[in-house]
């Protein structure tokens, strides 16, 4: 296979890769917090349609951004409520928020249906990293929400592990009556990091459409990547940096098919290629589902179960 075919599908893996990571660190913020949030693809789709609108309004893409951010970080309000005040069965709970979601992105996103968008992101090339050969095209010739990405999952993975508020999260996440007990609130913790899910899967969701696919297509914008990113939470053991790292295998896994095609392989039909990934998907969804499997893999041991301060 050509170099060239190479470096450009691995510099596309970046990209593709980058929504997938964020709405992943969403995931797994809330999921250290004892939530499960299956709700992700929805609240990617609303911060996709409100990204698109806030841009092609103002054009300012960062602000789109900001917009999708926001408008995910909203609608987790309604999972966090359901899954820590009513202690509702956060599998149900997760699954309506994709309804919502995909109710309010149709609704929202009708009258721009198919429309492509004018203000979109720029790349923005590093001086000097971008002249490295090969890999300074790959990984520092993208745009600022590449690189923040990295930003982002590295002031996560200090939070989570170095901080005295991210070992509180991880004590909510593992023994919320204990966590109770030495005086943490673990509803507020809980709904902060159910927050912060939809404040990623969003900004994740407004990634797309403002750098990836900028042209809004009810059918097509995410296409089940939120789900793509709750299985990454378990391919990196609930880590940031193994999520970052698993988004771009999946970034490769969804180009890999075009550089085929390029390439001139044949054997394998594209269409199967393209269906790797949403397989591998399924096969984790079934996994997390398994309580006994998640405790193996080194899942929170609180995931998914309410606190009931009564029942300590």
């Amino acid at each position: 296979m050509d170099v060239t075919i190479v470096v450009l599908t691995l510099a596309a893996a970046v990209g593709a890769g980058t929504p997938l990571a964020l709405a992943a660190l969403g995931a797994l913020l809330s999921e250290r917090a004892g939530v499960l949030n299956l709700g992700i693809e929805g609240l990617m789709l609303v911060g996709a349609v409100n990204a698109f609108i806030v841009a092609e309004v103002s054009g300012q893409p960062l602000l789109g951004l900001v917009a999708g951010a926001a408008a995910g970080g909203a609608l987790a309000i309604i999972h966090a409520f359901l899954s820590i005040t009513m202690r509702a069965n956060q599998i149900v709970a997760g699954l309506a928020l994709v309804l919502l979601g995909t109710g309010i992105a149709m609704f929202l996103g009708q009258p721009i249906e198919g429309q492509p968008l004018s203000a979109r992101l720029p790349d923005t090339s590093l001086p000097l990293l971008s002249e490295i050969p090969i890999l300074g095209r790959i990984l520092f010739d993208q745009d600022v929400v590449v690189y923040g990405t990295w930003v982002v999952i590295a002031a996560a993975t200090f939070y989570l592990m170095r901080t005295r508020t991210g070992l509180a999260v991880r004590a909510v996440g593992e023994a919320p009556a204990t966590a109770d007990v030495m005086g943490i609130r673990v509803a507020a913790v809980r709904y902060a990091h159910v927050v912060a899910s939809g404040v990623f899967a969003g900004a994740g969701g407004a990634y797309i459409i403002l750098a990836r696919v900028p042209a809004w297509a009810q059918d097509g914008t995410t296409a089940g990547l939120g789900w793509i990113a709750i299985a990454l939470v378990v391919f990196a053991s609930w880590r940031p940096w193994r999520a970052l790292a698993g988004a771009y295998l999946f970034g490769v896994a969804l180009r890999a098919n075009f550089a085929l095609q390029a390439a001139g392989f044949t054997a394998v039909p594209a269409e199967f290629l393209s269906m790797l990934p949403y397989l591998v998907t399924v096969a984790v969804l079934m996994v997390i589902t398994a309580t006994d499997t998640r405790e193996r893999l080194g899942a929170p041991t609180a995931l998914g179960v309410p606190y009931v301060r009564d029942e300590r």
